[in-house]
């Protein structure tokens, strides 16, 4: 059951994929494809009960901005100008590592202070099924992913950020626990 749905989603990714990569070929191609910004971190699990992670997770996320977002002019501009962002999160602890990709935003509150959001899909080594072990049941090899975080801009090219994310199947595989964490990260603009 679960492989099916897992080619439902891989299918519907890569079909979605497919029908906007001419547009994003065609909105980035004087854009510039190279790594914009490279986040170093650590997380922790913020699950509970038997879907606790043990262990703390480093993490790796680079930044590419071929839409050119911060030359967005107000909100709607901003919303159709995402960076895009690949990732890993790698377990200290044999617990699930991830790797992930996606879209984001970034939103100043301050000249200093700013949120960032953002939201794809990963891929993980983790149990998919409850097998009687602590961590969580995670139903496919595919998720979604979600991530929020809060920004202090220290230096021009040097950021502190607090993190949390969240990977699950949206209710599409059996099981369903998901994998949270959240955790601190420093961030280099280039």
């Amino acid at each position: 059951m679960a492989l099916g749905i897992e080619r439902v989603l891989f299918s519907v990714f890569g079909l979605m994929a497919a029908l906007a990569l001419p547009q994003a070929i065609n909105s980035a191609y004087a854009g510039d494809w190279t790594i914009d910004e490279a986040r170093f971190g650590a997380a922790g699990s913020i699950q509970s009960d038997s879907s606790f992670e043990q262990g703390f997770f480093p993490n790796v996320v680079i930044f590419l901005d071929p839409l050119n977002s911060d030359e967005a002019v107000d909100l709607r501009d901003k919303m159709m100008r995402p960076r895009i962002h690949a990732g890993a999160m790698i377990s200290t602890t044999d617990e699930a590592s991830f790797a992930f990709t996606g879209i984001n935003w970034t939103f100043d509150v301050t000249e200093r202070l700013y949120l960032d959001f953002g939201f794809g899909g990963a891929i993980h080594n983790g149990k998919l099924h409850d097998n009687g072990h602590r961590g969580p049941s995670l139903g496919c090899a595919a998720l979604f992913r979600e991530y929020a975080a809060v920004g202090v801009r220290v230096t021009e090219k040097v950021h502190l950020l607090a993190t949390v994310d969240h990977a699950s199947n949206a209710g599409l595989c059996r099981d369903n626990d998901g994998s949270s964490h959240a955790g601190l990260a420093v961030a280099y603009k280039f």
